[in-house]
């Protein structure tokens, strides 16, 4: 048998093609746009049950969903003839579907509508034919009228209450309580039998201190009928008090009653026969009577009882074999015994099976002229007969095909051509049961196809191996080759691994591999080709890293970590202090080429690693930090000699040389003026890790000399460093070698696990054996795996290297999984069992009957039924819920259509869907989540969640133009939740700890302005709003009115609305203040200017100044002078604005005041000539005429 197999996989496509004799099959890629493009016969994807059993009080929902293209039609059949559904107003399709509906809302028997259902899927391309479904409903009849008398017996007589439970569908659950619904009390002597009844082994007088009453409860109407209860008569020989006997070592003789052997209650006889069918549970019973109590025991005649799938249950009166196969036929036997004797029964146990699949047939995919072949084989007891259809129909009255030969349990094509395309129906049946399954054959003829993205560029590290993808897809298959750089001729070598599925395995890249790689696919109907490009990485290396240093507190360390990386590539570097990540705090300092530590604590102690990395490796080093307190020691000589490193140890010596062990002898070097600490041992060793020195032991500092435990089979080598407070020594030279003799391994490797990489395989991984354990050469791992529970012999396989993988598994199933290590001189061992599991697929089906209850606004609560485990194909991570906002219920606001998940984990019926927008129209979607992925998804509901409470305004600005009112401005929530009904706004008055009352105002939604009118001018404002639908008030915003002028930051919430200080009343006050103060000095200049007019440089020139005023100026006012001589101000000084006396500059003002032609120094004071009188007197003409308009004043000074 020649089968090759080709498996490409990328980013969810997976396409196989199979070469098997004369088969050569296709399998379509899951990608959509090929899918949607290539004609298929229908698919069933989703049936109902065979036997299915429905509640009356709901209406009836019988699966049929299909697959194809052109999208299928649908069409059933009842009781086999065809079903008309258009005809029957209760009944109807879901469209693109054949499910049917039958709906009884208005009426209507469901058990008129009982049979047995098939549903065909048809296109163009054949027609598929789902199972035969036979609908029943579930019946709950009651118990029928009885009258049962009392039941009078001896004490110690054996006893059998009947049940008898009504005929229900399915069969009730029975289980026995007295008539005040108290539990029966059930032990080794008084137990329920697996058909109902209950039975006494024998009857004690305490047995008539309640009734007993059969109860049965029904699936679907979750109800439970009670039948009338027994009572029940003892009959005793000693009617003393039962506390009499309870102490009493024979109970039974303390109170008459004769002991007896055991005799069986049921079954009846010495033997009985039981037929079980394959796969299901075998239940195996004995109850027997007797006094005292009879014990039961189990055996198996002529073998064991299989231990892993036997339950003893009914207080050992029933045995469970789980997963009847084959080889539990045989007969088994009962023993009953007390101490009066014993009793056996034997049962002659036959395993029948209804038809199982050995090969199911499966879909085929051909290119014109090819040849395949179907194949239908299944098995049971009795053997299956097998039948074949084409599209429905028996394949005898089907049209003859010249390309298809049918030979029992195959069907042959050869040389197929377009339109020939057909769905096959193969039916195994026997007495027990039947399997049909659906296997369409296509003819296609596809150019070739690349399917992975176009240019793709793959970096890899020097020397590493690496894959080049390149999926393919077309009909004839197509040939695909690689070329480099645009060369001629196809990639071969030794480097270069063609794989079947079109990669290109580089098994060492190194740089001349760098360059474009092209794929060709190449068919009859064309050729299609992608390009790859490749680059080739400089490894990320540590090429110094720290090294373990000893020092002392508070003082500061440098950790080494220099590095080598590619240049392209990022490079991340990251420290971990014992393990996880290091915080780089204020004492800590990361440079480019180490780590910086400064004032060493005692918590710095402990392992440091540098971590490099790029996206494509990494490399790590490790160093020890020790920290020493700090010891105060006596003044001497010897303390002020500096302390160093100490001198390595030098002429090693080995001695003492056997199998296992060897001493080790050095000469100290010299200390360095501070004592040896320790010493440490490290070995190489040539065969593993050539190069590569290892700790072996660490010892004190006080011993040169030391037997080293070693491993068989290596060829050591040693150094020793020495360690002192300061640090370590450099290495000692190294020693002479010494090779252990070899031996077979004594362990066997760690960290073995069995988990799928795809769903048809399990990789096995371990973590190997070091130089020190290999213990002898040809080091290699025995890979032992086989099914859990399939009592199949163990499948091994021999590997060199640290994974196997084992292909053609099923879908997640259990595998027992062991590694054994082995070398030339034998092998560890036998290791101990580890379990394992296959490759996940995807689940194959999504929750059902899934029910939405809202809960409030922002939350519903979901329920749905569990799916199936086959169903899972995996390990059931979660249920999980995508759910996204369709829309809004107010009018033109936009929304985010995101789709947002929930996931609910383990196997749990139901679960809460929060944090939802209120007042939205929503959808939602539930799938099954294993290790896989997402299965299918579930269909979609639609919900509503009423209005809920807005959330704040957008804004809320406050502003206050003056001092008796205050604007405060608002947005509109950002999310409404509703309709909006209004704002309500709380505020009151605060002065310091001090706070008013709380006044209230409402507003219609359309008000977003409000003004209010000052009270109190010195007080602030807190103010609270909130948004308002129908439901209630929403959260606040809140915000506070701007602080007055003497107080010394603004308020929050005037910062936070840039209020305008020009607006604001202590800025206005503020600026006529300085007016009027403005004001009141010009006139005072005005006063003194009328009076004689300047101020004076100088006494001497104001006196002569008065002088020449009296004479010469017949308008000087006399009176104005003598009027102001009690107020006259000394000389050489003026009033100040705060009321104190100043000395008055020499300056004068009178030209400053009226723009005359004075100039000022730099140093302001005046340097102008006094004006002849003339110019003075036209000068205090136009000052007289514009100093009684205070406007005039003050431009003058502007």
């Amino acid at each position: 048998m020649v089968m090759q197999q080709y498996l490409l996989t990328y980013t969810g496509v997976v396409f196989a093609l199979y070469l098997h004799h004369i088969i050569r099959a296709i399998e379509v890629p899951l990608d959509p746009n090929i899918q949607n493009e290539l004609p298929q016969p229908p698919t069933i994807t989703k049936q109902s049950v065979k036997d299915y059993i429905v509640d009356p009080r709901d209406n009836i929902f019988i699966d049929c969903e299909a697959k194809g293209n052109p999208i299928p039609t649908f069409s059933w059949t009842r009781n086999g003839k065809f079903f008309n559904v258009a005809k029957d107003p209760k009944v109807s399709m879901q469209r693109r579907s054949g499910t049917l509906v039958i709906d009884f809302r208005g009426g209507g028997r469901p058990e008129d509508y009982e049979g047995e259902y098939q549903c065909s899927a048809r296109n163009e391309y054949g027609t598929a034919l789902s199972s035969k479904i036979l609908l029943q409903v579930s019946r709950s009849p009651l118990w029928p009228k009885e009258h049962l008398d009392l039941v009078e017996i001896d004490e110690g007589s054996p006893l059998t209450l009947k049940c008898n439970p009504p005929p229900g569908l399915p069969p009730p659950v029975v289980f026995w309580m007295s008539s005040s619904m108290e539990p029966i009390h059930q032990d080794k002597r008084v137990s329920q039998g697996q058909n109902g009844d209950l039975y006494f082994s024998n009857v004690m007088l305490q047995d008539a201190q309640t009734d007993y009453s059969c109860n049965a409860r029904f699936h679907f109407t979750h109800t439970i009928q009670q039948k009338n209860p027994y009572t029940l008569k003892i009959q005793t020989k000693n009617p003393h008090n039962e506390t009499s006997f309870r102490n009493h070592t024979d109970m039974y003789s303390a109170r008459g009653v004769m002991e007896t052997t055991p005799s069986f209650m049921y079954p009846y006889g010495t033997s009985s026969n039981q037929i079980v069918l394959r796969g299901v549970d075998l239940l195996l019973e004995c109850i027997a009577s007797g006094v005292p109590a009879p014990d039961i025991m189990w055996h198996k005649k002529g073998g064991e009882l299989p231990t892993d799938k036997t339950k003893l249950e009914n207080f050992n009166k029933a045995l469970r074999i789980t997963n009847v196969s084959e080889e539990d036929s045989g007969e088994y036997f009962c023993l009953a015994s007390n101490k009066m004797g014993s009793i056996r029964h034997t049962i002659s146990v036959r395993v029948k099976a209804a038809p199982y699949w050995l090969d199911e047939p499966q879909n085929l995919i051909l290119a014109p002229a090819e040849d395949g072949r179907l194949v239908c084989r299944a098995n049971g007891n009795p053997k299956p007969t097998i039948q074949w259809l084409v599209n429905g129909e028996p394949i005898e009255s089907a049209p003859p095909n010249p390309s298809r030969e049918v030979a029992g349990d195959t069907i042959v094509f050869r040389d197929t051509q377009i339109g020939s395309s057909a769905v096959y129906q193969c039916n195994a049946s026997n007495e027990h049961g039947y399997l049909l399954a659906n296997a369409f054959v296509s003819v296609l003829d596809v150019p070739p196809r690349i399917l992975a993205p176009r240019n793709q560029l793959i970096k890899v590290i020097q020397y590493n191996r690496t894959r080049l993808d390149c999926p393919f897809f077309g009909s004839p298959i197509p040939t695909l080759r690689w070329f480099k750089n645009g060369q001629g001729s196809a990639l071969d070598g030794e480097n270069y691994q063609r794989h079947e599925n079109g990669s290109l395995e580089i098994n060492m890249a190194r740089k001349e591999d760098q360059g474009i790689y092209t794929c060709v696919a190449t068919n009859i109907l064309g050729k299609a080709e992608n390009q790859v490009r490749l680059e080739i990485k400089d490894p990320t290396r540590i090429v110094r890293g720290p090294e373990d240093l000893i020092v002392k507190r508070g003082s500061l360390v440098r950790l080494d970590c220099r590095i080598k990386h590619d240049s392209t590539l990022k490079l991340t570097v990251t420290w971990l202090k014992d393990d996880t990540p290091l915080y780089i705090g204020n004492r800590m300092k990361k440079e480019d080429d180490g780590l910086i530590i400064y004032g060493v604590a005692e918590k710095d102690q402990g392992d440091y690693t540098c971590v490099a990395s790029t996206e494509l490796d990494k490399d790590s080093a490790k160093a020890f930090l020790t920290v020493l307190a700090v010891v105060s020691a006596p003044t001497n000589r010897m303390t002020a000699l500096p302390k160093e490193r100490p001198e390595r140890p030098r002429d090693l010596e080995l001695t003492d040389l056997a199998e296992r062990s060897v001493r080790l002898t050095w000469i100290p070097g010299d200390d360095n003026n501070s004592p040896i600490t320790d010493y440490v041992v490290q070995f190489e060793e040539d065969k593993f890790q050539p190069g590569l020195w290892h700790n072996h032991s660490r010892y004190p500092g006080s011993v040169n000399s030391a037997v080293l435990r070693l491993s068989p089979y290596v060829n050591y080598q040693f150094r020793v460093i020495a360690v002192n407070e300061v640090g370590s020594s450099l290495p000692s030279l190294p020693s002479e070698r010494y090779h252990t003799i070899g031996a077979s391994p004594e362990i066997n490797p760690t960290g073995v696990q069995g988990a799928g990489t795809q769903k048809n395989n399990m990789e096995i991984t371990w973590t190997p054996l070091n130089a020190t354990q290999a213990y002898g050469p040809n080091l290699r791992y025995i890979v032992k795996w086989r099914q859990r529970e399939s009592r199949e012999s163990w499948s091994n396989e021999t590997v060199r290297t640290t994974r196997h993988v084992v292909w053609n598994t099923p879908i997640y199933v259990p595998y027992e999984i062991k590694v054994q290590a082995e070398n030339d001189f034998g092998r560890a061992p036998e290791p101990d069992v580890i379990i394992g599991y296959s490759g996940e697929d995807y689940p194959k089906a999504p929750p059902t009957d899934i029910r939405l209850k809202v809960i409030n606004s922002t939350a519903i609560s979901l329920q749905w039924s569990r799916v199936y485990p086959d169903t899972i194909q995996g390990q059931l991570k979660e249920y999980r819920a995508y759910f996204w906002r369709e829309s809004s219920l107010l009018k033109n606001l936009w929304v985010s259509k995101k789709r947002q998940s929930v996931g609910f984990v383990g196997d749990r019926p139901r679960g809460i869907v929060s944090r939802l927008f209120p007042y939205s129209n929503y959808k939602l979607e539930m799938v099954v989540v294993n290790g896989r992925g997402d299965g299918p998804r579930s269909e979609i509901k639609e919900f509503t969640t009423p209005e809920g409470v807005p959330s704040v305004p957008r804004y809320f600005r406050i502003r206050q133009p003056n001092l008796e009112t205050i604007t405060l401005e608002w947005g509109h929530p950002e999310h409404p939740n509703g309709i909006i009904t209004g704002y309500n706004l709380r505020y009151q008055a605060f002065n310091g700890t001090k706070t008013g009352r709380t006044l209230v105002e409402t507003f219609s939604p359309n008000q977003t302005r409000f003004t209010l009118q000052r009270t109190d001018p010195i007080s602030r404002y807190r103010f609270f709003l909130r948004a308002r639908t129908q439901v209630g008030d929403g959260e606040s915003i809140v915000e506070e009115s701007p602080a007055p002028l003497n107080e010394a930051t603004p308020t929050p919430a005037y910062t936070k609305n840039h209020v305008d200080i020009a607006t604001q009343g202590w800025f206005i006050g503020l600026m006529c203040a300085i007016a009027l103060l403005v004001l009141i000095l010009l006139i005072v200049c005005f006063i003194k200017r009328s009076r004689g007019g300047k101020y004076p440089v100088r006494e001497k020139v104001e006196v002569l100044d008065h002088e020449d005023h009296k004479v010469d100026d017949p308008s000087f006012d006399y009176r104005s002078l003598e009027s102001d001589e009690d107020n006259k101000e000394p000389p050489g000084s003026h009033t100040s604005l705060d009321g104190t006396i100043k000395q008055e500059s020499d300056d004068s003002l009178v030209d400053y005041g009226e723009g005359g032609e004075g100039q000022f120094n730099e140093d302001g004071s005046f340097i102008g000539q006094y004006t002849v009188k003339k110019d003075k007197e036209e000068t205090e003409g136009n000052e007289s005429s514009e100093a009684t308009s205070p406007v005039n004043a003050i431009y003058s000074l502007a």
